[in-house]
């Protein structure tokens, strides 16, 4: 019984090669897409076995696209495939209900590996990955029914910060100084009562702000 695949990056040789990787395979991909919006499109057009979804993509991110999916489709499965090893991700990833989250730089044979894995219906979180987002998914302050008084820059700041870009990035996105982009994280770690980024990133996410 074949493996029904989508496949989401805007990278035509990134879905190329994957293609080519999971030639005389069981598993079949039967549609790619070039952004988010088009990933949950197809998804439930098509309902696949397994969704694969870039992170950072043009025309929507795969990030919103997995909350998409899972809000509709919450069986449908979804594997992250990012070039990032990037902490915010990994733990958006695993608050939004993804079965995993793989690097591009890992093995093809990892990558066929983790299909097969999560189609039968497990996961493939290493212990790493969870050990590291394990604070910022327990933190007792990210319940989303926590009221916090963020101003509307604060607001904006997060939004980016949830997104996973860097405060140099932050401060290209809204216009502002890099040094007022760290005032701004440092007032909503405070508000918040979260230590690091990527608590305020989950917590962000279960407050439907991203």
């Amino acid at each position: 019984m074949s493996i029904r695949v989508i496949i989401a990056d805007d990278h035509e040789v990134v879905r190329t090669g994957v293609r080519s990787l999971l030639a005389g395979t069981e598993i079949e991909i039967i549609a790619e897409a070039t952004s988010g919006e088009e990933a949950v499109r197809l998804t439930m057009d098509l309902n696949p076995n397994l969704v694969i979804l870039d992170i950072r993509m043009t025309g929507g991110d795969g990030l919103n696209a997995l909350g998409r999916i899972k809000l509709d489709r919450p069986d449908t499965p979804v594997l992250m495939f990012s070039t990032y090893d990037n902490p915010t991700y990994v733990a958006r990833s695993v608050a939004l209900g993804a079965s995993g989250y793989l690097l591009k730089t890992e093995p093809g044979e990892r990558l066929v590996e983790c299909i097969r894995r999560i189609a039968s219906g497990d996961n493939v979180w290493t212990r790493d990955e969870l050990r590291r987002v394990t604070g910022a998914l327990a933190t007792p302050r990210l319940a989303a029914d926590v009221e916090v008084p963020l101003t509307q820059r604060e607001s904006e700041v997060l939004r980016q910060l949830a997104l996973g870009l860097t405060n140099k990035e932050i401060a290209a996105a809204l216009d502002i100084s890099y040094e007022t982009v760290k005032e701004h994280v440092q007032h909503i770690l405070r508000k918040v009562g979260v230590s690091d980024r990527t608590q305020a990133a989950v917590w962000a996410v279960r407050k439907g702000l991203v």
